[in-house]
C-alpha cells in the first residue's frame, strides 16, 4: 500500500464524527443525543484525579494544615465563582474552552495564546496524573518508573480515540467503584485508628507552622488555583448539553452547575483528605514521600485491613482507575486544544487523533523529567497565566456581555466576523500575567508574592471592561452575521442545516458562515478555518453582503 493511499485512508478515518468529536467546531445539535445527566457524570467522571491528594498534601506539608485547609477553601470558593459564566455560555451555545474564549473578548487569532495555556494545563496534569500512576505500578508492580510511564501514557489512547461516545460510558460505569474507594481511607481510619485525627489542624508540616499566616494562605492558594483552568475540560463534556430551550429548566441549570463549577466541591475535598492523609502517614514514611497519594491511601486503608498486601492491591486499584479516568479527559482535552492551535497557525487538520499523539509526547517528555518533585513551583507559576485568562473571560462575560451589554449577547466564534485580535481580553490576560509573573518572583514584596494569582484576577477583571469602554466594543465583530441574530430570536432556527458550497456537505446554522466571497456562497466554520489563501476578503471594508439568512437554502436538521 502507498504512502498516499494510507494517509487517505488516515484522513478518512480522522474525519469520522464519532473519533473527531467535532473538535474545531460547534457540537450539533443532531449529535446532542446525551441527556443533562449524563453530561454531567460524564464531566465529573474526570474528577476522578489524585492530583488534588498530593496538592492538598504539598501545602500541608509545606505551610502547615491551619494555613493549607483556610487556602484550599479560599481558592475553592474562587473556582467555582469563575466557573459558573463560563459554564453557563458553553453550555448554552455548545463550544469548546477554546471557541468561547475567541467570542469571549480575545479575538480569533487572540485565542491562539490561550490554546497554549490550556494545553499547557492539560499536559502538565496529564504527565502528574501518569506519574502518580507510575508511582502505584512502581510499589504494587516493582515496574521501573520510566517503563510505568511509558505504559501509562500508551494505556490512555484507545479510550480516548472515540470521544464523548466513549468517555461518557467509561465514565459511568466506573464512577460508583470510585466513589466507594475514594470514601474509604477515611472510613476505615475513623474505625481501626479514631485517634489518628487528633493533631491535624495543629501540624506544621516540615518547617511549616501550627498558626495561620496570610502569607501562607496566599503561597497555598496559588498552587490550588493552578486547577482553575480545569473548568475548560468540564466545558469540553457541557458543550454536548441539550439545547437550553428544550430541556427542563431545574435539570439543565443543575447539570451545568454540577459538573461545570461543581467540579471544585469534590476537588477541594480531595485536597482537604490529602492534607489530612499526608499527616496520617508523614510519621511512617516521611515528608516525601507522604504527598504521593499511593503512600496516602496504603495507610489509611492499612488502618483497618492490618495487612500490608490487602492494603497495597486496594490502593492499587484505586489510583491506576482514578489515573484512568482523569487522564482520559486531560488526553481529550489536550488534542481539542492542539486541533484549535494548529488549524488557526497552519490552515491543516489532519485530524484530532495526531494531536492526541503530540500531546501524550509532551506529556511523557514531562514525566522522564520528574516534574513531580517541583510540583509547587510550576504550579504556582502556572496558576498566575491560567487565572489571568480566566478572569479576562469572566469579565468579558459577566460585565461587557452582561451588565455593559457593550459584549455581543452571542458566542461568535468563526473566523469570517472577528478580529484577529479583541484587545479587551488579550490585553486584559497579557497584563494581568505581566503583574502576577513579576509579583510571583518578588517584585512587589512577599506579600503580593504569595497572592500574585489575585493580583492577576484583579488586574483582568478591571481592565476587560475598561478596555471595552474604551473602544466603544468595536473589535468583537468585523461584520454582522444574520444566521447567529436569526437564531437569537428564534433557537429553533438553530436545528436548520445550510449548504457548504466547498464540501458539499449540510451543517447546523450556528456552525455556518452565510457567505464567503472567496468561495462563492455559505461555508462552514472548518472550511473557513482551513481556507489558506483568501485574504479574509469578506471583511474588507470594500465587500457588503446582501445575503440575509430568508435567501438561503435551509433543510431541517438530520436525525
Amino acid at each position: 500500500m502507498s504512502t498516499t493511499t494510507r494517509w487517505r485512508r488516515f484522513q478518512e478515518w480522522a474525519a469520522r464524527d464519532n473519533i473527531e468529536d467535532y473538535s474545531l467546531r460547534y457540537a450539533p445539535k443532531s449529535f446532542r443525543r446525551w441527556s443533562p445527566m449524563a453530561c454531567a457524570v460524564a464531566a465529573l467522571g474526570g474528577i476522578a484525579y489524585l492530583a488534588d491528594y498530593s496538592i492538598g498534601a504539598s501545602i500541608a506539608v509545606t505551610h502547615g494544615s491551619a494555613s493549607a485547609v483556610i487556602a484550599i477553601l479560599v481558592a475553592a470558593v474562587t473556582i467555582f465563582l469563575t466557573g459558573i459564566p463560563i459554564a453557563y455560555y458553553a453550555a448554552k451555545y455548545n463550544l469548546d474552552m477554546d471557541l468561547l474564549t475567541r467570542g469571549a473578548g480575545f479575538g480569533y487569532f487572540g485565542s491562539t495564546l490561550t490554546s497554549l495555556i490550556y494545553a499547557s494545563f492539560c499536559f502538565i496534569f496529564f504527565a502528574l496524573e501518569g506519574s502518580i500512576m507510575a508511582q502505584a505500578m512502581k510499589l504494587a508492580f516493582h515496574i521501573p518508573l520510566p517503563f510505568g510511564y511509558v505504559i501509562g501514557s500508551l494505556l490512555i489512547i484507545p479510550l480516548v480515540l472515540y470521544g464523548m461516545s466513549a468517555l461518557a460510558k467509561f465514565q459511568v460505569w466506573t464512577q460508583p467503584l470510585w466513589l466507594i474507594l475514594f470514601a474509604a481511607p477515611l472510613v476505615m481510619i475513623a474505625i481501626g485508628d479514631p485517634h489518628g485525627v487528633h493533631g491535624f489542624l495543629a501540624w506544621a508540616g516540615n518547617g511549616g507552622s501550627h498558626r495561620v499566616s496570610a502569607v501562607a494562605v496566599g503561597a497555598g492558594a496559588g498552587v490550588a488555583l493552578s486547577l482553575i483552568a480545569q473548568i475548560g475540560e468540564q466545558v469540553d463534556y457541557l458543550r454536548f448539553m441539550p439545547e437550553k430551550s428544550e430541556t427542563p429548566p431545574l435539570r439543565w441549570w443543575g447539570a451545568v452547575l454540577a459538573a461545570g463549577p461543581g467540579w471544585v466541591i469534590l476537588g477541594a475535598a480531595k485536597q482537604l483528605c490529602g492534607a489530612f492523609l499526608a499527616f496520617y502517614v508523614a510519621g511512617q514514611v516521611g515528608f516525601s514521600r507522604a504527598t504521593e497519594p499511593i503512600e496516602q491511601f496504603l495507610g489509611g486503608y492499612g488502618s483497618l485491613l492490618h495487612s500490608h498486601a490487602a492494603a497495597l492491591t486496594v490502593a492499587t486499584v484505586m489510583v491506576l482507575l482514578s489515573q484512568i479516568k482523569i487522564n482520559v479527559t486531560n488526553a481529550y482535552s489536550g488534542s481539542l486544544s492542539w486541533s484549535n492551535f494548529f488549524s488557526r497557525v497552519l490552515h491543516i487538520h489532519p485530524g484530532r487523533v495526531v494531536w492526541l499523539a503530540l500531546h501524550i509526547a509532551i506529556a511523557l517528555s514531562l514525566m522522564l523529567g520528574n516534574m513531580f518533585t517541583v510540583l509547587n513551583t510550576i504550579l504556582g507559576f502556572y496558576s498566575n497565566v491560567a487565572i489571568a485568562w480566566v478572569g479576562a473571560i469572566v469579565a468579558d462575560l459577566v460585565i461587557n456581555k452582561g451588565i455593559l451589554k457593550i459584549s455581543p449577547p452571542y458566542i461568535e466564534f468563526k473566523r469570517a466576523y472577528l478580529y484577529a485580535i479583541n484587545p479587551v481580553g488579550f490585553v486584559s490576560m497579557l497584563a494581568g500575567s505581566a503583574l502576577s509573573i513579576a509579583a510571583y518572583f518578588g517584585a512587589f514584596g512577599s506579600f503580593l508574592e504569595a497572592w500574585s494569582p489575585y493580583l492577576a484576577l484583579a488586574v483582568a477583571v478591571v481592565l476587560a471592561p475598561v478596555i471595552a469602554l474604551a473602544t466603544g466594543g468595536k473589535y468583537y465583530l468585523v461584520r454582522p452575521n444574520p444566521l447567529r441574530e436569526e437564531i437569537e430570536k428564534e433557537p429553533l432556527w438553530a436545528g436548520q442545516t445550510l449548504l457548504d458550497v466547498v464540501d458539499g456537505k449540510r451543517y447546523e446554522l450556528p456552525d455556518m458562515v452565510h457567505d464567503c466571497p472567496f468561495h462563492g456562497g455559505p461555508v462552514s466554520s472548518l472550511t473557513c478555518t482551513l481556507t489558506k489563501d483568501c485574504g479574509d476578503q469578506c471583511q474588507k471594508p470594500s465587500y457588503t453582503s446582501t445575503v440575509v439568512a430568508e435567501d438561503l437554502d435551509l433543510a431541517p436538521a438530520r436525525d
